[in-house]
């Protein structure tokens, strides 16, 4: 069977940075999240990622905490993840640098992976809340 998807306009996303401020609805995931790095030799076939992302020292593997416990992979960081709900265009300019903005100023580090729909912002857990109020604050829903 053969797929094929059209790209139109309406499947495209939101370009307009007001709009997408003001739409983005912030959702924090349940549960903890782990970075971790294996060697390109490394098999992640059956192993549930987040994402993936391949870089000239290793494959970086973006995964819910346990899975990274039970196949024993070292990380430092656990991270709680946050998706912005709006569907941004991957053309649209000006979102990440004002909520990087905002979460900066508020003494927050976020990792960010935009995926064809959504933007994604992986936070320290700990600053999980304090994230998304910021976030909120940043969209006028607070």
């Amino acid at each position: 069977m053969q797929y094929s998807l059209s790209i139109t306009e309406s499947t495209t996303g939101e370009t307009n940075l007001s709009a997408l401020l003001k739409n983005m609805q912030p959702l924090l995931n349940k549960g903890d999240y782990a970075f971790c790095t294996v060697g390109s030799e490394f098999n992640i076939s059956g192993l549930n990622t987040i994402c993936t992302f391949k870089e000239q020292e290793g494959l970086t593997l973006v995964l819910e905490k346990s899975i990274a416990d039970s196949f024993a992979l070292p990380y430092s960081y656990v991270a709680a993840w946050i998706t912005l709900t709006v569907h941004s265009s991957l053309e649209a300019t000006g979102l990440t640098a004002a909520f990087s903005r905002a979460l900066a100023d508020a003494g927050i580090s976020c990792n960010v992976v935009a995926a064809f729909y959504h933007d994604h912002i992986f936070v320290d857990k700990r600053d999980a809340q304090k994230a998304m109020d910021v976030l909120k604050a940043l969209a006028g829903n607070r």
